[in-house]
């Protein structure tokens, strides 16, 4: 019994979900042109739209079995790729543009980079419900800093200390696989994004810095949580090969 060749609708449906993918790399560019004009807010909300593509083109490509349809191409790679220019090289570049590192700083904004590059490389650098080792989240990380005025020596301390946590296996929530709490989370999310995204409208006004600062709960819960998760995931049986021997 041969295999249905895919029709046209399907075909144009999977090359669809992959060009959705690839938005992340024109948002890139104009991200740089933001920071070329120094425009924080601008930069951020580009950010912002890159991320929500990353977020939800998956829900599509399961939908449509993008996998399935064209395995000729690779997705996973692209988003790969659109990952880590967004979540750390585009960050690592936002820093002394915005001014978070003086320009005698410049070169800390390699940690994150050659960090992040290590983590995307690492075949356990995603388990069925996990991170192993600070996941890239340096977009977070820089919008943070930025939005409440770090002083350099503050940013340059963060980007050190998590930079070093790259290479530590410690195994952090994936939020929308780990069944840990995972409706509690998923849901706090969302509410966090949408103040993130809020806040990088409107960076400027007289509630940013407060609710900045609120909105610090959601990070603070996952890391809490991600330690209990990392105890969880340590203390589980062995399993395949040779656990039983």
């Amino acid at each position: 019994m041969t295999e249905t060749s895919p029709g046209p609708a399907t075909l144009a449906a999977a090359w669809g979900v992959h060009a959705y993918t690839a938005l992340g790399i024109p948002f890139a560019l104009l991200q740089v042109q933001a920071l070329a004009d120094g425009d924080g807010q601008r930069f951020f909300l580009l950010n912002a739209a890159a991320v929500f593509v990353d977020a939800t083109d998956g829900v599509l490509a399961r939908a449509v079995r993008v996998w399935d349809v064209l395995p000729g191409f690779d997705g996973r790679k692209l988003d790969d790729i659109i990952d880590f220019i967004t979540f750390a090289f585009l960050p690592a570049v936002a820093l002394v543009p915005l001014g978070l590192l003086p320009e005698s700083w410049a070169m800390i904004a390699v940690l994150p980079v050659l960090a992040s590059a290590y983590g995307f490389c690492q075949q356990r650098a995603k388990t069925e419900d996990s991170f192993v080792g600070f996941p890239s989240y340096w977009n977070i990380i820089v919008f943070y800093l930025w939005l409440l005025d770090a002083v350099p020596w503050v940013v340059a301390a963060t980007l050190v200390a998590l930079a070093v946590l790259v290479f530590v296996p410690i195994h952090y929530v994936y939020p929308t696989r780990a069944v840990f709490l995972k409706s509690v989370t998923v849901g706090f999310g969302y509410l966090w994004g949408a103040a993130i995204a809020l806040l990088a409208a409107f960076p400027q006004a007289w509630w940013a810095r407060p609710l900045g600062f609120a909105t610090l709960a959601y990070p603070i819960y996952y890391v809490v949580l991600s330690g209990f998760h990392h105890r969880r995931v340590v203390a589980r049986p062995p399993t395949g090969p040779g656990a039983l021997e």
